[in-house]
């Protein structure tokens, strides 16, 4: 198992928590790669020795919206990978996938995960394809497939899709693997998160209106879980982490104040039902460049990797303008989500 030099966490950390973050300072900064500005809300894979981190990056040029209507102007954003031995210094490799092309006007938010597919591994990512504001249309999930070739993460511009009810907003999907090998997909219909069964990818992929229409009228049997009292919404984070309570899901949650925070579930891995939600937040904003930046107070966690038995290294986004980093002990952290 790859293991993380652990000397720069915050000292100042307590040594029993469930989750330390790697150190004080981002593990990518806004503007730090040439062309664009934020970097932030990364999907995580690690493969031959190598962390790959699959990142949002906003080109260079946008803008404050002095009026009504959308935060920024001139606000486009590719997927862009990082690499990094150590998962600790991440350097700029390749631009994966660009605004505008493969029918995507806008790439946002990307996941990647290992799905075993009838015996066959696949790497698939997923995203928020955000259309062309004038289109009218809403945001949808976008997934393509990717694969490794030569060492590098190169997607498939002959895979992608739609998932989801068509004229849906819906956002915010993972994909994984039941214990029977069924395939779940977790994704957003604001503001729950509800879970979607099929028996291979393919189903997934070819599911039609018929499918979705059934969905959404029984919407609520299938929503696995709901916002805080108060909050405004939750959202799928990482792809799920089999352990043997079951599958740990770490999400997202924008609290009463408007802040974007981590949380923790435990999935029924059979079934993808909630066994347990952590009664508090796992991590929340608090260090200067994760309470200030485009979007202030943010917490988005989208990308982990397994270290060892106990030990998971995620990443997240901080204020839609970094990434940030922290290491979990899954024993601690199923005795807080089964503790209440």
């Amino acid at each position: 198992m790859q293991t993380l030099r652990v000397l720069s966490m915050q000292r100042t950390a307590d040594p029993t928590a469930s989750v330390r973050r790697l150190r004080a300072t981002p593990l990518v900064e806004r503007d730090s790669i040439a062309g664009y500005g934020a970097v932030f809300n990364a999907g995580l894979i690690h493969h031959e020795g190598r962390f790959h981190l699959i990142a949002r990056a906003v080109r260079e040029g946008y803008r404050a919206n002095p009026g009504p209507g959308p935060r920024f102007l001139d606000y486009i954003s590719d997927i862009i990978v990082l690499t990094s031995d150590d998962g600790e210094s991440y350097v700029f490799d390749h631009v994966l996938a660009r605004a505008g092309d493969h029918g995507v006007h806008c790439w946002e938010d990307p996941r990647i995960q290992k799905v075993n597919d009838n015996g066959r591994q696949r790497l698939l990512m997923t995203y928020t394809n955000l259309p062309p504001e004038e289109s009218g249309l809403p945001w949808r999930i976008g997934a393509h497939e990717v694969a490794f070739h030569n060492g590098q993460l190169r997607l498939d511009p002959d895979s992608g899709v739609l998932l989801g009810p068509d004229g849906v907003e819906n956002k915010d999907a993972v994909i994984f693997n039941l214990r029977d090998g069924r395939v779940g997909l977790i994704h957003r219909v604001h503001p729950n998160m509800q879970l979607a069964v099929f028996d291979d990818v393919a189903s997934l992929w070819e599911a039609d209106a018929t499918f979705w229409d059934d969905h959404l009228e029984r919407l609520d049997h299938h929503t696995i879980i709901t916002p805080s009292a108060g909050a405004f919404g939750v959202g799928a984070g990482a792809p799920p982490v089999e352990t043997g309570a079951g599958l740990l899901l770490l999400f997202h949650e924008r609290d009463e104040t408007g802040a974007y925070t981590m949380r923790a579930a435990l999935l029924d891995p059979h079934t993808g039902s909630v066994i347990a939600v952590m009664a508090k937040p796992v991590l929340e904003p608090e260090l200067p460049w994760e309470c200030q930046g485009d979007v202030d107070r943010v917490i988005f966690v989208q990308g982990v990797h397994r270290l060892d038995a106990d030990t998971l290294y995620a990443v997240y986004g901080a204020a839609d303008s970094h990434v940030g980093a922290v290491v979990v002990s899954i024993e601690r952290l199923l005795d807080e989500i089964l503790g209440g």
